[in-house]
């Protein structure tokens, strides 16, 4: 008997009485012994769904401790972080809706972005986050704006002390499904803990008018200057499925990964970052890189996030 029939048993049984089936099926004389078979069923029953239960329990925790890609040799991989969005609401202990410099409201005013990010955009349910991108006129201390959005992040407010989720090198793992349209960024990032610009580790990125390429940046400093590094990969459209993005972090390489398989990485030990780092997901509208949105663009757009899951990292 599966799942299904086993709960079909029980609801029948449940609906229509133990007692009428008992007098139904034997004559009084024999009732005793029925019973005990008819109980014995009924536990059987319950055993049977139990059992699958736990067996799915037991597949699920093991899945989710597991990165969606091979696991490097001679490395000890601890998950340290497991954000499933299992609730009704998003959990305030583990994420900030705004940069670091702004309660209750922010942009990015360095890329000229176009929206305001609210916490009115940000919703769990069905154990999925999701930024929600809006046409609607906000008066902000930094002026109006026509956009709303939602971002998160596992960092801390300019007058707290710690962050709420930080890393120095392992692996993070995020299952997401992006929107498409011109004036559209959704991005996975992280930024320093100690609130400087970079080191900055960029995840994904995609530019709504091509959802399509997937891009891919590092950005640091040598000498005093800011320098940049990144690649594009171009996939099947990211706004009509799910995909899994990757990043493993080590002293030795930044390497990215789409759906399990390597994509880039990057080798330079004099510059990759050994200093705490936060995560960011956000969704904006506009800017300097991917433009104002046109007629084309439909609102609201929606990025999704099954999960966020991160492992941290030591040599053996």
């Amino acid at each position: 008997m599966d799942m299904t029939q086993a709960e079909q048993f029980i609801d029948q049984t449940s609906q229509n009485g133990w007692r009428n089936l008992w007098a139904q099926a034997a004559p009084a004389g024999s009732r005793t012994a029925l019973g005990w078979v008819l109980t014995g069923m009924a536990i059987a029953t319950i055993g049977i769904v139990t059992v699958a239960g736990l067996v799915a329990l037991i597949w699920l925790i093991a899945w989710q401790s597991q990165p969606n890609r091979p696991m490097s040799e001679g490395v000890v991989w601890t998950q340290v972080l497991s954000e499933e969005f299992d609730g009704e609401e998003l959990n305030r202990e583990l994420w900030s809706t705004c940069y670091w410099w702004g309660h209750g409201g922010c942009t990015n005013l360095s890329n000229n972005e176009l929206q305001w990010y609210r916490d009115g955009n940000i919703t769990v349910a069905d154990g999925v986050l999701t930024l929600e991108a809006r046409e609607y006129d906000v008066d902000t201390p930094e002026g109006e704006y026509n956009y709303i959005s939602g971002l998160i992040n596992t960092g801390r407010y300019y007058d707290e002390e710690q962050d709420a989720f930080n890393l120095t090198y392992g692996y993070v793992e995020v299952r997401a499904r992006i929107p498409s349209g011109q004036g559209l960024w959704p991005a996975i990032w992280m930024l320093p803990s100690d609130h400087e610009s970079t080191p900055e580790i960029d995840i994904m990125e995609v530019l709504g008018h091509a959802p399509d390429v997937l891009e891919m940046h590092y950005h640091h400093e040598l000498t005093d200057q800011e320098v940049s590094f990144g690649s594009d990969l171009v996939v099947s459209d990211m706004s009509e499925d799910w995909n899994v993005f990757g990043l493993e972090w080590t002293p030795d390489a930044i390497i990215w990964f789409f759906n399990g398989e390597e994509v880039w990485r990057f080798t330079d030990r004099r510059l990759i970052s050994n200093e705490p780092m936060y995560l960011i997901l956000n969704l904006a509208v506009g800017g300097d890189w991917p433009g104002d949105p046109d007629e084309d663009t439909e609102f609201p757009a929606r990025f999704e996030v099954d999960y966020v899951r991160a492992w941290d990292w030591k040599r053996q």
